[in-house]
């Protein structure tokens, strides 16, 4: 059975997962034009274009994110109590969307403060699931 939890976590390592491929393939592509040495990226991408450290930097977010979001649907799911986390799993899931792909597409003031608002989402959700899993 698919709950919105399952989706949910499932869509957040996918996402993770996807924005790895991208990075990675775009890195293969610079190393095959020639424009990069395999041993010259640096982890945050630093010494490449600004799209990059972006990139390298919202890829980031969702793995500094995975074990604690991730961490509270597990716990729900284990445990039996996804009711906990079923309601809100899926706007979790879209926050963290919003946050990755306005984070690649922009730095500017708005950009910024619409993905600050999508980490608030993300914040407040994890805080009342641990609440309530902590509760019930």
């Amino acid at each position: 059975m698919h709950t919105p939890t399952i989706v949910a976590l499932t869509g957040l390592i996918a996402w993770t997962l996807a924005l790895l491929i991208l990075m990675e393939a775009l890195r293969v592509g610079l190393v095959a034009s020639k424009q990069v040495q395999p041993n010259e990226f640096r982890p945050d991408n630093a010494n490449l274009s600004p799209f990059m450290q972006r990139l390298a930097r919202a890829h980031a977010n969702c793995l500094e994110g995975l074990p604690v979001f991730g961490g509270l649907m597990v716990v729900a799911l284990v445990t039996n109590r996804s009711a906990v986390t079923d309601p809100l799993a899926l706007v979790l899931l879209g926050a963290r969307l919003v946050q990755s792909v306005v984070h690649m597409a922009s730095l500017s003031v708005a950009a910024v403060n619409i993905r600050f608002m999508a980490f608030v989402v993300q914040m407040a959700i994890g805080v009342y699931w641990a609440w309530r899993l902590f509760a019930t």
